[in-house]
């Protein structure tokens, strides 16, 4: 209720009454104040009377209600869009993985490559070996085999450019040339950083140098970009998966060296050997984009995903790594409380929390297998994905949480700020839909929804001023 100044008169003078009975200590004293004492009532149920009767002279700005609404029901469904942009990624992914819900998800790198100096015009080469230097910040699956996997690295037959917009499933013409059978370590180390040098066929070196008068760049005149527009790396992880990252971000700034390059070994006419670069991680960035292949009719037949894309409302709901398939949460009571009642003048949002339950089956997902952390990014009319402003609030983004309570086995998110931004949105641009996502990580996870037993809850109340 509305609360007034006026109220703490009545409970003050209470106090001052009953200290007054404890001073008189003479029986006359006492038998005076039991004359006085219905006079002392009257007063009281005046200032009774005053306290609700004063509120009305009062402005109506003097006084805030709290509300909380608790029928707001929150939607979810599984989508999948192939059509998510994956150009200048910070990490990279090669390889494949399997998941008896999911199906298999493959991982291909699309980079240029980069000069590491001026060619020395002076001198005719022959190439003797090349190594591939790559640092593989994580693996996942199989990490031991009796036999080798390989790389495949492929010309890509147009150019492609660093502000450009490219995206998982964007076509990729070949020129044809390519090398294969780069073999992998038989055994990598898994959870930790794995540095290896790998031997790729000679053809590779001898197809680079056909033509040194176009190593150079230029931003007026082809140069070496257009010379050798890039490469396609494959990792064919064979019938174990195994599904490996690098970063293309450069470090020598750092740490003095590259992590992921080519090493072309030569010697010239008179013996003298030479090595030359072809940089993956170069300071003056290249031109890359990430190329993720889903195939969902792998999975078991008891596990697989029914529904994706057809808006039907299931028990359960997806979220995978790699642009996979995602969830969509839909809150269609926000959009017919916008305009309405209370938020149609002046009022803020104290709490919007979405709680959102997730699976545990104790085998293939358990709480070190899913991820520690997701997001969740809202819509616009223009067809625009944000990453809703909560996030953003504080350095540690504490506010927005969107981490594991492996308690109580739910991710909450924090949107009030989101949720101020959509009722103060009065062109209507921002829709009253959320997705659920990772940006990062090989982790998928499982979500409870809609008529399950313990579905998404969404948290709301308010302040009417």
């Amino acid at each position: 209720m509305p609360t007034t100044n006026f109220m703490t008169r009545y409970y003050l003078k209470k106090i001052l009454i009953f200290k007054s009975l404890l001073s008189f200590r003479s029986l006359k004293n006492i038998f005076l104040l039991l004359g006085f004492f219905p006079l002392i009532i009257i007063a009281v149920s005046c200032e009774e009377g005053a306290t609700t009767i004063g509120k009305n002279i009062l402005p109506g700005s003097d006084f805030v209600s709290l509300k909380t609404i608790d029928t707001l029901s929150a939607r979810s469904f599984t989508q999948f869009d192939d059509s998510i942009r994956t150009d200048n990624p910070s990490n990279s992914y090669l390889g494949r993985l399997d998941d008896s819900y999911f199906g298999s998800t493959a991982g291909e790198l699309v980079s240029q490559v980069r000069l590491s100096n001026e060619w020395d015009g002076s001198q005719t080469y022959t190439v003797d070996s090349v190594k591939l230097i790559l640092k593989f910040l994580t693996t996942k699956g199989t990490v031991s085999t009796d036999y080798f996997r390989t790389l495949k690295i492929s010309e890509i037959a147009k150019q492609i450019y660093t502000d450009s917009a490219y995206y998982s499933h964007s076509p990729l013409p070949l020129t044809g040339f390519s090398v294969s059978g780069i073999r992998l370590p038989r055994t990598l180390r898994s959870d930790t950083i794995n540095d290896v040098t790998l031997t790729v066929p000679v053809e590779f070196g001898n197809y680079i140098i056909r033509d040194t008068s176009q190593f150079f760049y230029s931003s007026t005149k082809a140069d070496f970009r257009s010379y050798f527009k890039g490469i396609r790396i494959q990792l064919d992880a064979g019938q174990d998966p195994l599904l490996v990252s690098l970063s293309l971000t450069s470090t020598i700034t750092t740490t003095g060296y590259y992590n992921n390059y080519f090493d072309i070994y030569m010697h010239d006419s008179a013996g003298t050997q030479q090595q030359y670069l072809l940089i993956l991680d170069a300071v003056n960035k290249n031109a890359a984009y990430n190329r993720f292949i889903h195939d969902f009719s792998t999975a078991d037949i008891d596990k697989k995903i029914k529904h994706i894309n057809d808006n039907y409302r299931d028990s359960l709901s997806y979220l995978q790594c790699l642009n996979g398939v995602y969830t969509k949460i839909k809150i269609p009571g926000l959009a017919n409380l916008k305009n309405t009642g209370d938020f149609l003048g002046k009022f803020g949002i104290n709490k919007a929390r979405l709680v959102v339950p997730y699976k545990i089956d104790g085998n293939l997902y358990k709480h070190t297998t899913i991820p520690t952390g997701l997001y969740l990014r809202y819509r616009t009319t223009t067809g625009h994905k944000w990453v809703v402003p909560d996030y953003s609030i504080d350095t540690y983004h504490q506010f927005f949480d969107g981490v594991a309570d492996t308690v109580n086995n739910v991710y909450n998110f924090n949107i009030a700020t989101f949720v101020q931004k959509y009722f103060n949105d009065k062109a209507d641009t921002i829709l009253p839909d959320l997705e659920v996502f990772q940006s990062l990580g090989t982790k998928n996870v499982i979500l409870k929804a809609n008529n399950n037993k313990t579905p998404i809850k969404f948290e709301f109340n308010y302040t009417k001023f």
